[in-house]
Order: C-alpha cells, then sequence, then structure tokens
C-alpha cells in the first residue's frame, strides 16, 4: 500500500504543483523545486549525489537502462556478461537478448541459502568481461548477495568491467550506501517502500558512462527526456525520506514478525519446509511439500490472505529461481512467498500460520 504522507505528497503535486518542471513560468518553477526535492530525498536515502539520480517509471525500466546502457557503453571492453541464474526479469529478459545478439553470458548459479558467493563471481570475471549484474537482495528468496565483495573483486584486478546492482529489495530495508557497495549503477523503485507505483531511479555514479534511455526534450539531463511524472516522483522523495529515517525501526518489526511466523510454523506446522536463509526480513520463502502452491494461495486468498508462488511479475508461473537452487520438486511445487511490511501484525503473522495449518489439514495433496 502507499503510506498517507507519499500519497499526500503525490495528491498535493496532481491538485496544486501541476506545472510542468521544464517550464520557466512559475507554476513551471515550483514543479522543478519539487522535483529536486524529491531527487535530493531519493539520493541521500542511497548516499549519492543528486545529480547521480536519474528519475524512470520504475525499477523494469531502470534494469533494462542499465543493461543496455552497459552493453552499449562497454563494447571496447569485449562482450562477456557476468549475472545470476536468479536475477529479476527485468535484467534477465535484456541480458537474454544480447546473448541472441553474440554477447557470451556466465550465468551463476545461487548456493543452498539462494547467493552467489563472491568466489564464484570473481571465478568468471575475465580481462573481456563488459559488465556484470547481480541483485542485490532476491525477491523471491529474500538472500543477500556479497555486492560490495563482486565490486571489490573488480577493482583489486583493475577491470573496467561496470557493475549493476538491482536494489529494488533493499532499498530503506536492509542498510547499504551506494559507497558501500561500489556499483556504478544501482536500481530502486517507489512502490517496494510504500510509494506510488510508477516511480523508480537509476543512480549512475558521476564519471561513469551510461547513454540516454530516451532522447527528445532533454529532461533527466539530458538522459531520460519526458515530462516527469511529478506525482509519483514527489510520493517517491517522500516514501525514501521518511523510510531512510525509520529504515532500522521499521526491520527490526519486520524481523520480530518474520521470526514469530517461523517460530510458529516449526511448532504446529512442522512439515513446512522454510527456503533459504536469514536473508532480508521482508521475505520469506516456504514450501508445504505435497501440496500445490496455486491450491495453498486460492485458499489462503479465501482467508483474506495474499502471498504468491514467485514473482508477481512471473503471473503465477513456476519459479525458476527455486529451481536454480535446486531444490526437490515437490517442494518448489509446494513454494509460497511471504512479504512483510511495516504495516503488519502479530495477530495477521498468527492468522497466516493458522490458515496455513487450516489448509494443510482441508486440503487434499
Amino acid at each position: 500500500m502507499t503510506r498517507e504522507e507519499a500519497a499526500q505528497a503525490a495528491l498535493r503535486l496532481m491538485r496544486e504543483g501541476y506545472g510542468n518542471p521544464s517550464s520557466v513560468h512559475a507554476m513551471g518553477r515550483r514543479a522543478a523545486s519539487e522535483l529536486e526535492a524529491a531527487r535530493g530525498n531519493v539520493a541521500r536515502a542511497l548516499g549519492a549525489k543528486p545529480d547521480e539520480v536519474f528519475f524512470t517509471s520504475g525499477g523494469t525500466e531502470a534494469d533494462n537502462w542499465a543493461v543496455n546502457g552497459c552493453a552499449e557503453a562497454a563494447l571496447r571492453l569485449g562482450r562477456h556478461i557476468i549475472t545470476s541464474a536468479v536475477e529479476h526479469d527485468a535484467v534477465m529478459e535484456p541480458i537474454k537478448k544480447l546473448e541472441r545478439m553474440g554477447w557470451e553470458v556466465t550465468y551463476l548459479a545461487p548456493d543452498a541459502l539462494g547467493r552467489v558467493p563472491a568466489e564464484d563471481f570473481a571465478a568468471a570475471l575475465r580481462e573481456d568481461t563488459a559488465f556484470a549484474s547481480i541483485m542485490l537482495v532476491n525477491n523471491e528468496t529474500g538472500a543477500i548477495n556479497p555486492v560490495a565483495d563482486y565490486s571489490r573483486e573488480i577493482r583489486r584486478r583493475g577491470l573496467g568491467a561496470a557493475l549493476h546492482t538491482d536494489a529494488v529489495q533493499a532499498f530503506c530495508k536492509i542498510p547499504f550506501t551506494v559507497k558501500t557497495l561500489g556499483a556504478e549503477f544501482v536500481t530502486v523503485s517507489a512502490h517496494k517502500i510504500h510509494g506510488p507505483k510508477g516511480a523508480g531511479a537509476l543512480f549512475v555514479k558521476k564519471g561513469a558512462k551510461m547513454p540516454p534511455l530516451i532522447l527528445g526534450g532533454g529532461q533527466e539531463s539530458g538522459k531520460r527526456s519526458g515530462t516527469e511524472a511529478m506525482p509519483a516522483i514527489a510520493g517517491f522523495g517522500e516514501a525514501a525520506r521518511l523510510g531512510a529515517i525509520e529504515r532500522e525501526e521499521n526491520a527490526a518489526a519486520v524481523r520480530s514478525l518474520r521470526g514469530y511466523v517461523t517460530m510458529r510454523l516449526s511448532e504446529i506446522l512442522p512439515e513446512a519446509v522454510t527456503i533459504g536463509g536469514e536473508g532480508s526480513p521482508y521475505v520469506l520463502s516456504l514450501s508445504l511439500p505435497g501440496f500445490k502452491s496455486e491450491v495453498l494461495m486460492s485458499f489462503l486468498e479465501g482467508e483474506g490472505i495474499y502471498v504468491s508462488k514467485s514473482a508477481a511479475c512471473k503471473k503465477g508461473g513456476r519459479s525458476r529461481v527455486l529451481e536454480a537452487m535446486r531444490l526437490k520438486n515437490e517442494v518448489i511445487d509446494g513454494a509460497l512467498r511471504v512479504s512483510f511490511s511495516r504495516y503488519n501484525t502479530q495477530k495477521e503473522a498468527e492468522c497466516f500460520v493458522q490458515a496455513l495449518k487450516k489448509a494443510s489439514i482441508l486440503l487434499i495433496k
């Protein structure tokens, strides 16, 4: 859900600050001021400079821009890409397109906890590696990848490969800054931090080469032309401002809820399998082996509880992330992805556990 403060910021821009930021009249100047205030809020939450943040329509656009832009900018280095087998489709699909165009791609497999080990990244890195793209927090398992270690390895070997990370599931949720990560390109999105859908951003480290995404009127410092979606951007900025302030408090509350769910499942539904390790507290991947995910999801929906079986963009398809982790078929087929937020309560967590127990009794395997 969109938090009230972000919704009010978006509404204010729709009703009162509806000028075009590129216009030079008073309404335009006011809108431009709002735009830069939002950019500053996102930049501070990232530990970046405002002129390193470029607004997009969301995480998918930013990921596509990063992948395709890196490919265009780094051709002189070679035509080798490193990614993981568990990336979001917004990274995976443009990389597959590059592969069909003749690029060589190394797909790194996750370990048993869903992480891509730093030593595997180091082994895959080559002199002709043009760029690498590996997400910071996996959207299905919550596994946290050692992106900073990837960056250090590139620098240690004196290579020119660029590094991009999709940090959509990490932004304002786990501690990091663009400096600690060391990545030249970082993707974030508004709706994962209770901002409006339709806004995201790409961090582009100062001095890094990134060709324009859209040509036209020269908005976003010439990198992404087109009139900015000011209501969504204003809501994004407010969500980022508050999310950065509340990050530790929210993470502690969510971690407590996640721990409560896993504890209660072990008590009343010991056959349930928790997938992965202690990653992001906001994501819990679990399975009831022998049951079908879609049947469990339908039952839980009837109880007013909404979960998924893989990434939302997969529209219910089987999880290739869990397949890449080489889990047993019955575990994959009975898997559910549970997302927690600052608005969830222990009462809701208990209702979920009880509903899952009810499902295990009433449903036929």
